[in-house]
């Protein structure tokens, strides 16, 4: 599990072996203006960037060498924060203009556009924007950094490859037909309790309005609920649940590397595809430090460094896996993120979910 971060910041610690061939100097990166040079030399007397996000310190560790072969002398400090508690923590150290984060950094979409809604960050035109996707930007300040699929985890010795369903229709077939079996046997989030739940729910019912009755098949099996992803994947690895629903891809494919337990499914008929937002704090207290950790993150160096471990990166100029176009449905970073947030949208959203598990669930 995860290891969170309350109080503490912790350096991310790189392996010698990762840092050995490090420059004497920084160097501009090629095609970046002139006038990034008094960037760099700004940074380098700030000496460190500052950062919370609520990705595993381990898929780091390849960036953050990468970042150090680059920029040396700046160190990486990194918190490990869930994503509610980073919106909160940050939030209440910037309203008490108390020492935060200089780059905020998470995959609950939603809460990281309010938080630029509410003026939280500063704007900043990366020389990488170029490069990236449309739909990964907003205002100059927000910057989707990965390219996430959500889908289907099951358990192998349970469910065949060849039976498990590749499509959201086929996935509530197979529950309709054989519920019995199911009973007890499928997990996914709780949205009351997580936001990342949420958002993947909402934007389910946004794509296709079969989402209600595929859920009322998942309903049906009295499903058990969570509020984060390794208890799903740890039950569906033991055998205890037979298939999580809407999971973060990179988490699952990197457990599956390790545990022949476990398979995943991107269904055909769609994949939602999710994004870790970053941008610069407002009251950055390492401004230039910030711009060019983000700058890193967006460049190409820095997204094959994300693409070594789980965390799919944003360019298509990464030689990484993508989902073909017709199956991807990427989430857009932008304002419309903020409808769901709505207080009596959310309190509707949910009363209605409580409707749809009206049959009895299991909850942990």
């Amino acid at each position: 599990m995860r290891r969170v971060l309350l109080q503490l910041v912790l350096t991310i610690a790189v392996p010698a072996g990762l840092v050995m061939a490090v420059p004497a100097v920084a160097q501009r990166p090629t095609g970046y203006p002139r006038s990034y040079d008094q960037l760099i030399a700004q940074a380098k007397t700030e000496r460190v960037v500052r950062i919370y996000g609520n990705a595993d310190r381990a898929e780091l560790l390849p960036v953050v060498a990468a970042f150090r072969r680059a920029y040396p002398g700046i160190t990486v400090l990194y918190a490990d924060l869930g994503s509610s508690e980073l919106y909160r923590r940050f939030a209440a150290e910037t309203r008490g203009r108390r020492l935060s984060a200089d780059i905020v950094w998470s995959s609950a979409m939603d809460l990281q556009v309010k938080l630029i809604n509410d003026g939280y960050a500063q704007g900043y035109a990366s020389p990488e924007k170029p490069a990236l996707p449309a739909t990964v930007v907003w205002k100059n300040m927000g910057y989707g950094i990965t390219a996430e699929p959500v889908g289907f985890v099951y358990n192998r010795r349970l469910i065949p490859a060849a039976a498990m369903p590749t499509s959201h229709a086929a996935l509530e077939a197979l529950l309709r037909t054989r519920r019995a079996a199911f009973t007890g046997k499928v997990t996914t989030f709780d949205p009351a309790r997580s936001n990342v739940g949420y958002l993947y729910l909402t934007q389910d019912f946004a794509i296709t309005r079969d989402t209600r009755s595929l859920l009322q098949a998942i309903a049906a099996t009295k499903p058990v609920l969570s509020a984060t992803t390794e208890p799903m994947l740890k039950a569906v690895a033991e055998g205890r649940q037979a298939i999580a629903y809407n999971i973060i891809g990179s988490y699952a494919l990197e457990r599956a590397r390790r545990d022949p337990r476990l398979g995943v499914v991107f269904p055909r008929d769609y994949t939602i595809v999710t994004s870790r937002i970053a941008f610069i704090a407002r009251d950055a207290t390492h401004p230039a430090a910030a711009k060019l950790f983000l700058d890193f993150l967006l460049s190409k160096a820095g997204q094959t460094a994300l693409a070594t471990r789980s965390l799919w990166p944003v360019r298509g100029d990464v030689g990484a896996r993508v989902l073909p176009a017709d199956q991807a449905r990427p989430i857009r970073v932008g304002p419309q993120l903020l409808v769901n947030l709505d207080r009596l949208k959310r309190q509707r959203f949910l009363r209605d979910w409580a409707a749809i598990l009206a049959s009895g669930v299991s909850d942990r």
